[in-house]
């Protein structure tokens, strides 16, 4: 089988190789990357992945302000994309953790009955009190996250789609595909939640205004979770402040977006089943060419960066106080109240 994982990054060098590993271990066989104004090394860590044969990497091709929707319009075209099984679209602080047999996608296909497009709910890892940048898995490191079906107040949750070649495919959106229009009802395609249930009918449908990217989260992690390390730890969380956002220009992040992604109420270890495989991958493709010197240049300019940035006055009050925010915002509470 034949999976493409696509993304864009902006200075995620330090993170990169463990990414790859990861999906490696998962059954992802092919990469396409798109890069945009970097300055900690991403640039060369992904140039170096590709002379290895292990990446396609490219630069972003946008001309406006939407990045990622721009450079997917340009993988859809592409032949790493269109010759694939499977396409799945996330960032580099997603990672798939599949609960059924070893983990891989082909399992996960599989256990939802070879649908044509699985959607799999968000899964926020708090920061959980980390303030120093570690170089080591970040999928070990972050183990406090949210009740599974409530977050920031609300049941539906955000989804990222594993997407099957055959899929009528208008366009690729961030979080889910939109179908072609005027698809007959018996030629409309299977579509699964993590679980191997159907997704909602208006999820499904969604025309193109409302662009709908959630569902309910209860009883939809079955067989697999999509957890998301949006924080990581509070030195890396001021440089990606400092950066912007990827996908979309002039966007910060700062204290609500924290706030909204930094509740510890619960323990996620199941990730760390995949630890020893990831360990072995990632050595391996540290161990090519001159990668290994490329990650640790880019460990340096981020720890660089991380500890300029602490010596900004505004920053240093920024990152005490994101340090005091913890746990379930209002919304949340009170339908915790409302649900008990």
């Amino acid at each position: 089988m034949r999976i493409t994982a696509v993304t864009c990054v902006k200075n995620e060098g330090p993170f990169l190789v463990e990414w790859i590993a990861f999906n490696r271990v998962i059954g992802v066989t092919d990469f396409l990357f798109y890069s945009n104004d970097c300055t900690d090394g991403t640039d060369a860590i992904l140039d170096g992945l590709a002379a290895e044969g292990l990446v396609t990497h490219l630069p972003n091709p946008a001309q406006g302000r939407n990045y990622q929707m721009e450079a997917l319009k340009d993988a859809a075209r592409h032949p790493v994309v269109n010759e694939a099984d499977w396409v799945w679209i996330a960032d580099v602080d997603e990672f798939l953790n599949i609960h059924v047999g070893d983990g891989t996608i082909p399992e996960l296909v599989a256990a939802c009955d070879d649908p044509a497009a699985i959607s799999i709910t968000f899964q926020f890892m708090a920061n959980g009190g980390v303030t120093d940048f570690e170089d080591r898995p970040v999928i070990g490191q972050f183990n406090r996250t949210h009740d599974p079906d409530i977050w920031n107040g609300d049941l539906d949750q955000e989804v990222k789609t594993l997407i099957r070649r055959d899929f009528p495919v208008q366009y690729y959106g961030a979080h889910r595909p939109f179908m072609k229009k005027g698809i007959r009802k018996k030629d409309r395609p299977s579509w699964t939640d993590g679980s191997g249930r159907d997704v909602e009918w208006k999820f499904r449908t969604a025309a193109n205004k409302r662009r709908i990217r959630k569902f309910p989260a209860k009883g939809a992690r079955n067989f697999a979770t999509l957890n998301h390390y949006a924080l990581r730890s509070l030195d890396s969380y001021l440089v990606k402040n400092d950066r912007g956002d990827v996908n979309r220009e002039n966007r910060s992040f700062e204290d609500t977006y924290w706030r909204e992604r930094n509740d510890p109420a619960w323990e996620e270890t199941s990730i760390h089943r995949y630890l020893p495989k990831l360990q072995a991958e990632r050595e391996a493709i540290l161990s090519l060419g001159g990668l290994r010197a490329l990650h640790e240049a880019s460990v340096t300019a981020h720890r660089d960066k991380a500890r300029a940035l602490r010596k900004d006055p505004a920053l240093a009050v920024l990152a005490d106080r994101l340090l005091s925010l913890s746990g379930p915002g209002p919304a949340e509470r009170a339908l915790l109240e409302l649900l008990a």
